[in-house]
């Protein structure tokens, strides 16, 4: 090929790429005028802006005082709300579901003796997502695994799993942070804990002689994790200061149930359904905790079994 016509082809690239630029510009809302005047001034409008979510001047978690005068605490909080007020689709779904869900953990975090910051924690834990289920098989609101849910109260067998039930894992929830509680003496190391575990909390205070949360040297999951609690705290308390306007219609609301008390065995759910004016669908639906289409129970215990109200 010529040098003439590789002068013609390049000639003819940069002018196809500036009317590509021309008109994305103007498709990004910028006249011709500011088009011209950007270009004398070898810059280009940008259609849009970015702001940097505004930290705290203060905060705290269950009373205890986040000690952001520190540049690495107040850092570490920073990236936490940076990276929660830019996930836009699931900090949105959190703030449509916060209405339906909070409301009850409120009420058994208060009846439990429980700071009610620790709502935040069960964000931080399935982002209030009711049926969430981890790689490691920890289920529901508070993300119990197995062993540990029994531990605390809660059934879990092939069919009954009370890890999705909302009062009950949230109750047993309340009995580890009390227990945490009466261990650590801070409810901010509680937290801590709920993430890298009571053990594992111990041989951290013994090996850096340190209580403080603050004060100590974490594995980065449970070193962002209070952080994590904490910013969703500030985002989810003031949703318009960080760009996120959900009117109340957006948001979901609690179910209108009536509850049921079964204290025999349902041989068939679906038809149990039936009999009661609804469907195995809503059924399951309100009652996450029944994992088959049957309850046996010997031992005639009590379940309560939402159904919709009509």
């Amino acid at each position: 090929m010529s040098s003439k016509d590789k002068g013609i082809i390049s000639s003819a690239v940069i002018a196809v790429a500036g009317l590509v630029i021309f008109f994305m510009t103007l498709s990004a809302g910028t006249s011709i005028a500011d088009y011209d005047n950007n270009v004398s001034e070898h810059k280009f409008v940008t259609p849009h802006q970015t702001y940097l979510p505004s930290m705290p001047d203060s905060i705290s978690f269950c009373g205890e005082r986040v000690p952001l005068e520190r540049r690495d605490i107040y850092e570490a909080l920073d990236r936490e709300m940076v990276v929660n007020t830019f996930a836009h689709t699931n900090t949105i779904l959190i703030l449509k579901r916060m209405t339906r869900y909070f409301p009850l953990i409120e009420s058994v975090l208060k009846e439990e003796g429980v700071p009610d910051d620790f709502k935040y924690l069960a964000v931080a834990e399935s982002n209030l997502y009711d049926i969430a289920r981890s790689p490691v098989d920890a289920i529901g609101l508070w993300q119990f695994l197995k062993t540990t849910g029994k531990e605390y109260g809660l059934e879990v067998n092939d069919e009954i799993d009370e890890r999705y039930h909302i009062e009950k894992s949230t109750r047993a929830a309340c009995r580890y942070f009390r227990k945490a509680y009466e261990e650590f003496g801070s409810w901010t190391m509680v937290a801590a804990s709920y993430n890298g575990g009571m053990r594992g909390v111990k041989n951290m205070k013994n090996l850096q002689h340190q209580s403080n949360y603050y004060e100590m040297i974490w594995v980065e999951e449970t070193a962002r994790y209070v952080f994590r609690i904490i910013a969703f705290k500030q985002i989810l308390s003031n949703p318009e200061s960080y760009g996120f306007n959900i009117t109340e219609s957006d948001r979901y609301q609690p179910w209108r149930v009536n509850v049921v008390d079964m204290d025999t065995t349902i041989v068939d759910l679906a038809q149990w359904a039936i009999d009661r004016g609804t469907t195995y669908k809503r059924v399951k639906e309100l009652n996450r905790w029944i994992r088959q289409n049957k309850i046996n129970n010997p031992r005639r215990k009590t379940y309560h079994i939402a159904i919709p109200k009509i």
